[in-house]
């Protein structure tokens, strides 16, 4: 059964995550510049707002959260505390992209793609962020590099570029991504792999963006569960709650659907994988 949590009405809701010592969902509005701390047992809901867009955010192993922003990153060390310049601006000079989403690995590093916003180029990327500030790029030629998310022992990786309907897979071989290959396409019309989050038992849960679901796949690249959604345009799903066993869904606002731009949840009985915090 899926429930709506918080009737947010979010323009581009996205990159929710888990908080396990608050119980909180963290998640941003892109479109909006505001990142959101979600108290399910309270339905508070908390918003600060940016100067620049926060694309998407990771848990920092000191405390506060990394922030991917329009063309670098910075952190903030609470939840009041005015966002400080973190490594080089990545992005600088590139008008028409920003960082898009992201996910830390099980060694503390931050993997954050962008966006083409005019989806036109096709010079989108996947870049490394290393706790000491550097940062490497890894892989381009995209439009939007989406649904980051490793397996619960860093074995294998995901990602998406979400506009071609592909969703990639690579191992992971002494900390670097090797044997590249498709581990899904989904047609035309089918909707396309946004955010994504891997679970326990190694299969991978992506939400489709105009395809008004998500879906889990098994290692194999097989789709075994589809939840439909009361929305066309499911953004990213994480878990959450004490167990991990509560799925949590954003979703970008469409205009005529009632719901949109709400966060949805529903309950799973594989736990997800927990969140590995920066540095």
């Amino acid at each position: 059964m899926v429930d709506s949590i918080l009737d947010a009405k979010a323009e581009l809701g996205e990159g929710p995550r888990w908080h396990v010592g608050e119980r909180l969902l963290y998640w941003v509005d892109i479109a909006r510049r505001e990142l959101h701390r979600f108290d399910p047992a309270s339905g508070t809901d908390e918003k600060r707002v940016f100067d620049e867009p926060v694309g998407c955010f990771a848990f920092r192993k000191a405390g506060g959260l990394l922030l991917a922003m329009k063309d670098g990153f910075a952190t903030i060390d609470d939840w009041d505390a005015e966002p400080a310049p973190f490594g080089e601006p990545v992005l600088k000079g590139k008008a028409d992209y920003r960082f898009n989403d992201g996910r830390t690995d099980p060694w503390g590093r931050f993997w954050v793609g962008s966006v083409d916003t005019t989806k036109q180029t096709g010079e989108a990327a996947l870049y490394r962020l290393d706790p000491d500030g550097r940062v490497t790029w890894i892989e381009g030629e995209m439009l939007t590099c989406n649904g980051a998310a490793f397996t619960a022992d860093g074995s294998r990786f995901a990602h998406a570029n979400t506009p071609s309907h592909a969703l990639r897979m690579y191992d992971v071989e002494n900390r670097k991504l090797t044997n590249r290959r498709t581990f899904h396409q989904w047609p035309i019309g089918e909707g396309r792999p946004d955010g994504g989050s891997f679970d326990e038992a190694g299969f991978y849960w992506t939400a489709l963006f105009d395809g008004g679901r998500v879906a889990r796949l098994s290692p194999k690249g097989e789709v075994v569960e589809e939840i439909a959604l009361p929305v066309s345009r499911p953004t990213m799903i994480v878990f959450g709650g004490d167990d991990r066993r509560t799925a949590f869904v954003t979703s970008a606002g469409v205009e005529g659907e009632r719901l949109s731009g709400g966060i949805f949840s529903f309950a799973v009985d594989v736990p997800g994988v927990r969140e590995w915090p920066f540095g």
